[in-house]
């Protein structure tokens, strides 16, 4: 598909207007929803030629849309976020001002698909235009995209040194993702008690980034264990090239094959694609295999609201099959099956620094990606799925959790947390 052009700036910065009634009826009805409910922010939009800005909040550095296609305004009432990413995609909008997380994070923090069902009147309008798409939607709205992830694509965004693709920890807002990293998994280890010569399972271990960082800086042995192939060669080879082979491995199998011994068990963003059916399996083997000095961590993105709604998008093109594990869920399968609850850390706000971090790495280094495997549209797609991370980390219901545990309930408890 062919880039949109942007028109070109007018010389003269236009007066923002109010949204009007003359409008088409889903542009209509989406500026009237932005302006009636985003209590404490603004948002400009440029719509054929003319600007129009939204909301209660201040104008002075509110982020601006520029819509290059009026079918925009069908595309995000018909398929929210779904729709929103999809009209990114096909350059149906592009930021002229500020970031895309810029745009979705006031969305996000003003709720406006709760406050739109909660509105019977704007929830009618927002039916009928829905109605409406459903006699005139063309093939943007129904074929799923799909693409296979190759190592060049998680090199281009992924930091070189752990190749973690998880939540890091800031020490400091200006930290690298480097540093991120590394201070998670310092966290981590220190969180679990790991000391020279403990045996460490990690369920789900990536490119083995966690095993190698315990067994260079903690003196730590242990076996990492993955569902994919790629990952399972390509950490091998990265633990073999760091002089770590006699210490650590890793091997493709999954957590219901665990057996053994291992003084601590660690899995780090690989709780949160199990289906709900595996939760209980899941620690129920961790249990298995832990001693009574043993200890044990999950850290997985999950739900802070009674109910775990799916987004679309992310769905669709980057987390197929993914869920959010409540709390209330971690804690019910420690309960179940006699791990006793040492911690319980909740810092979604670093997944901001982190998804920041991993988005510009990522425009610095798509150029060197295969274009015709990984084109301009899926280019803007990983792009989105990025924003819709940062916005999520400083805006939205989810958390990120890390839920410590340990097999003995009189096991000795630190008297300050890591």
């Amino acid at each position: 598909m062919p880039p949109v052009t942007a028109a070109p700036p007018s010389t003269t910065a236009p007066t923002p207007q109010r949204p009007r009634q003359a409008r088409g009826g889903a542009e209509r009805v989406f500026l009237d929803l932005l302006d009636r409910h985003l209590e404490d922010a603004s948002i400009r939009f440029v719509v054929r030629g003319e600007e129009v800005a939204v909301g209660k909040g201040p104008r002075d550095g509110a982020p601006a849309v520029r819509v290059h296609d009026d079918r925009f305004f069908d595309r995000v009432l018909g398929g929210g976020n779904l729709g929103l990413g999809e009209a990114y995609m096909d350059r149906d909008w592009e930021m002229e001002e500020g970031d895309v997380e810029d745009f979705l994070t006031p969305l996000l923090r003003n709720r406006i698909d709760r406050k739109v069902k909660g509105d019977v009147a704007t929830a009618a309008k927002v039916a009928r235009v829905q109605v409406a798409n459903l006699f005139r939607r063309t093939h943007w709205g129904n074929a799923q995209f799909h693409y296979d992830l190759g190592d060049e694509v998680f090199e281009s965004f992924l930091d070189p040194v752990t190749m973690m693709y998880s939540c890091g920890y800031a020490n400091t807002p200006d930290d690298t993702i480097e540093q991120l990293q590394t201070n998670k998994l310092d966290r981590i280890c220190q969180k679990l008690g790991i000391r020279p010569d403990d045996h460490v399972l990690d369920i789900g271990c990536g490119f083995g980034g966690m095993l190698m960082h315990a067994a260079r800086h903690y003196g730590a042995t242990g076996v990492g264990i993955t569902t994919s192939r790629r990952h399972c060669e390509k950490g091998n080879q990265r633990i073999r090239e760091a002089g770590l082979a006699d210490r650590v491995r890793l091997e493709l199998r999954d957590h219901r094959t665990v057996s053994g011994r291992f003084d601590r068990v660690v899995s780090i963003g690989m709780f949160e694609h199990l289906p709900r059916k595996e939760y209980n399996r899941f620690f129920e083997r961790v249990a298995s295999v832990l001693p009574s000095h043993g200890t044990g961590l999950v850290h997985a993105v999950g739900a802070n609201t009674s109910k775990n709604v799916h987004d679309p998008f992310i769905q669709r093109y980057a987390l197929p099959g993914t869920g959010q594990p409540k709390l209330s869920e971690l804690a019910h399968c420690c309960e179940q099956n006699g791990l006793a609850i040492l911690d319980v850390e909740n810092f979604i706000r670093h997944y901001g620094y982190t998804s920041r971090h991993w988005l510009r790495r990522f425009r610095e280094n798509k150029h060197t990606l295969d274009q015709t495997k990984y084109d301009a549209r899926f280019q803007r797609m990983w792009e989105y799925y990025l924003s819709c991370a940062i916005a999520a980390a400083w805006a939205s219901d989810a958390a990120l959790y890390q839920v410590l545990f340990a097999a003995d309930y009189a096991a000795p408890m630190p008297l300050h947390r890591v």
